[in-house]
């Protein structure tokens, strides 16, 4: 089954899409990369997208054109691919945290918008069903880590450096958001320091950099999930050289991600995500937690800046064979759930036959077609 992973994360910069050809062999799943892609929003979206973020405030009338506005760009992507079913996971305007706990998140991007584009079903509102379990909803991403880390030598975790840093971490299993990744910086060096050269250049400001890690999420125990609703453009007011700031809140997620990577005595880090491509971040990180070895994603096959497509690609093939897609231990949910709504497309939603048992492990291969 071709499926197609859309997916907009919480660097809000536009939509990366996977189509992955996935079949079972005996408890294996294999998938072949097919396609995969990242498209810029229109400049005009990303802007309302920015203005609609906390700490701003919007109206119904703005979440309603949203709504549609994602919507259609997701579709414009998904127009041509190559699939037999789409999981669009769209684009979160806000994550509701309390004391912890996940009351509720909201990812828009109206789906009825790509089936109608596409005739093809689609799968959407992948996170609710976990936070309705009781689960943060986050890091989901945490199913497809286990599944790739399996049979892996060693204490292995896998570290995705998008907006917000998640860690998973096979002994024991959990996963959790551990703090910003590159939300601050991109707020700093808009729209990002590219290869971290201006965190080269600059001087960590020792003092600053103590009173950020004061932040009590840090010190919160896992499970959690956190996003901009924190971390907001705002969250670091400082009268610092622009350098000198970005090396600052490099040096943050490098200590924070560090911590955690110490905390569970980590052989080998897979790393993902638009920050696996900022060679200073990486090098903060790894003087931070030495001897660990740090490999990315690509040298398992999952190409680092499109692993939550990817993922997300996973979880409309699990959702379409009647499995669950959440790991209970990693997102704090009473169980493991099948995730998703699915709207029809054009012809009669038929779906699989349901499977008994899940896969145990994942093996990726393929060129994926040229980027668009």
């Amino acid at each position: 089954m071709r499926v197609l992973g859309l997916i907009s994360g919480t660097s809000h910069d536009g939509v990366d899409s996977a189509v992955v050809d996935w079949s079972l062999d005996g408890d294996v799943l294999t998938g072949t990369l097919l396609h995969l892609g990242e498209r810029p929003y229109e400049p005009g979206l990303r802007a309302r997208i920015v203005a609609a973020l906390p700490p701003h405030r919007i109206d119904l009338g703005e979440v309603c054109a949203l709504d549609t506005l994602i919507g259609q760009a997701f579709a414009d992507v998904a127009a041509g691919l190559p699939a037999d079913l789409i999981c669009s996971h769209g684009q979160t305007l806000f994550h509701w945290v309390e004391d912890g706990r996940v009351l509720g998140t909201l990812q828009l991007g109206q789906p009825a918008w790509i089936a109608e584009r596409t005739g093809l079903p689609v799968v959407s509102d992948v996170r609710a069903r976990d936070v309705a379990a009781g689960g943060q909803g986050a890091p989901l991403v945490s199913y497809l880590d286990l599944l790739l880390m399996a049979g892996m030598p060693g204490r292995t975790g896998a570290l995705n450096l998008g907006g917000i840093a998640n860690l998973t971490v096979r002994e024991p299993v959990l996963a959790y958001d551990t703090g910003p990744a590159c939300a601050l910086i991109d707020a700093a060096a808009p729209p990002y320091d590219r290869d971290g050269e201006l965190a080269a250049a600059g001087t960590v400001d020792t003092g600053l950099l103590e009173e950020l890690l004061a932040e009590p999420y840090y010190r919160m125990e896992p499970p959690k999930s956190t996003g901009k609703e924190l971390f907001t453009p705002d969250y670091v007011q400082a009268d610092l050289p622009q350098a000198d700031l970005v090396a600052t809140l490099t040096a943050l997620t490098a200590e924070t991600v560090a911590a955690e990577i110490r905390r569970h005595r980590l052989d080998t880090v897979i790393v993902s995500g638009g920050g696996a491509r900022n060679p200073t971040l990486i090098s903060m990180l790894r003087s931070r937690t030495s001897p660990a070895t740090f490999v990315t994603s690509d040298e398992l096959g999952v190409p680092a800046d499109g692993k939550e497509a990817i993922a997300f690609s996973l979880f409309g093939w699990l959702t379409a064979h009647g499995l669950p897609a959440t790991v209970p231990r990693c997102t704090g949910a009473s169980g493991a759930r099948i995730l998703g709504t699915i709207t029809p497309g054009s012809d009669p939603l038929t779906l699989p036959e349901p499977l008994a048992e899940a896969p145990v492990a994942i093996r990726l291969s393929g060129s994926p077609a040229s980027r668009r």
